[in-house]
């Protein structure tokens, strides 16, 4: 008898007793599996491996069905690319190429999967926006994204980044300072405010980098921002440009007549001169007047504002001068009256009689009665003085 398994068998050869085997079964009675093949859990079978010749070593697997994989290649037949691998071909998986920033790729591109250290691109070979490759990597760029794009980059031989673009008003290395025609304003670039009276090629800066107080007025203007006229300029009309301001003689004058030999005059000062205390010698010197007969004299071509300088430069001069005089006028009451009210006496005592003296001479009545306190001594109305002692009697 043949004694072929009846799963793994076609048949035998009666003659010889040798079974025929299925595909996937081998032995002398077709009872193992062939090369290639696993017997089914549960069952007597014999199923194909089907390991892949790429990812496999070999087209044997064990039991389980599962191929032994080379290296880079895993699942349970050796067709897919392990963690770290892609591109399954002939030969074996290829490592992702991701410069040590990640770990996993696309199985089938070999696109690098989520990129660390600031990294980003197809092979983790960029830096991401705002960061900028050093030795140390990706380093964080210096630019603001208030003054900058944010951006920068590294130029061969420097050691510093360079901000790729400076946004309007703002200028350096880093983007940090600020550009002509801007002023820092609490760490903020603001444009000028010259109201256009600042010309840019004469005053590059246009205004102080620190309070934005403009440089260089022109067209006669003044002010922080050039925004008023100069001394002596008005606004015209339209309010745009500042003009000269027209010579004016003031409010309406008066007569005033001043006579010289033969001729008589008449000359006009405004009201201001006339309640002065000018005189007309002074009059005459800053108001030049014409002396020719028959003729009106003329004032010179001043300005209001001298006009008040003067004006207000002679008035001063007159209040000093007054106060100058009530002073030494007190001064002079004050020395008489001390030196009435402060006499000297002199008194000379010899043996037979005593002398006596006053510093002031026109004193005939002077009081003399506190200088001698004694009840004997006596002053005479017409201011004889009379010493009684016990012994003597003495008048002076």
């Amino acid at each position: 008898l043949c004694n072929c398994s009846w799963v793994g068998s076609a048949g035998c050869d009666r003659s010889t007793g040798q079974c025929h085997c299925r595909p996937g079964y081998t032995g002398p009675r077709c009872h193992s599996c062939a090369h290639g093949f696993f017997p089914e859990q549960g069952g007597q079978q014999c199923q194909p491996c089907l390991c892949s010749p790429a990812g496999a070593t070999s087209e044997q697997c064990d039991p389980s069905g599962q191929c032994q994989c080379k290296v880079g290649a895993t699942d349970l037949k050796c067709d897919r690319c392990s963690e770290g691998f892609y591109r399954l071909n002939e030969s074996s998986c290829e490592p992702c190429q991701c410069n040590n920033h990640s770990q996993t790729c696309n199985s089938n591109t070999g696109t690098c999967l989520d990129c660390q250290d600031n990294t980003e691109g197809e092979h983790c070979e960029l830096c991401k926006e705002g960061f900028y490759h050093s030795t140390h990597g990706c380093q964080r760029c210096p630019c603001s994204t208030v003054a900058s794009t944010g951006t920068c980059h590294l130029q061969p031989g420097e050691s510093v980044p360079r901000c790729d673009k400076c946004r309007a008003g703002y200028t350096g290395l880093h983007c940090n300072q600020c550009d002509k025609g801007y002023y820092n304003s609490d760490s903020i670039c603001v444009r000028c405010e010259c109201n256009g009276n600042v010309e840019p090629a004469l005053s590059p800066s246009v205004c102080r980098p620190d309070s934005g107080e403009c440089i260089g007025c022109l067209y006669h203007t003044t002010g922080f921002h050039c925004e008023l006229c100069q001394e002596g300029y008005t606004r015209d009309s339209e309010g745009t440009n500042c003009t000269r301001k027209e010579t004016t003689l003031g409010p309406e004058p008066t007569e005033f007549t001043t006579s010289a030999p033969n001729t008589t005059k008449a000359t006009s000062f405004s009201t201001a001169v006339l309640n002065s205390t000018l005189s007309p010698t002074t009059l005459q010197t800053i108001f030049p007047i014409s002396s020719s007969d028959n003729s009106t004299s003329a004032f010179a071509d001043v300005s209001w504002t001298q006009f008040n300088i003067i004006i207000l430069t002679v008035i001063i001069i007159v209040v000093v001068l007054l106060m100058g005089f009530v002073g030494a006028v007190y001064m002079y009451r004050e020395y008489q009256n001390r030196k009435l009210n402060a006499p000297f006496w002199t008194i000379e005592l010899k043996e037979d009689n005593i002398s006596f003296s006053s510093y002031h001479d026109s004193i005939p009545n002077a009081d003399v009665s506190g200088l001698l306190e004694d009840d004997g001594n006596e002053v005479a109305p017409n201011g004889q003085l009379t010493l009684t002692t016990p012994m003597h009697n003495y008048k002076a």
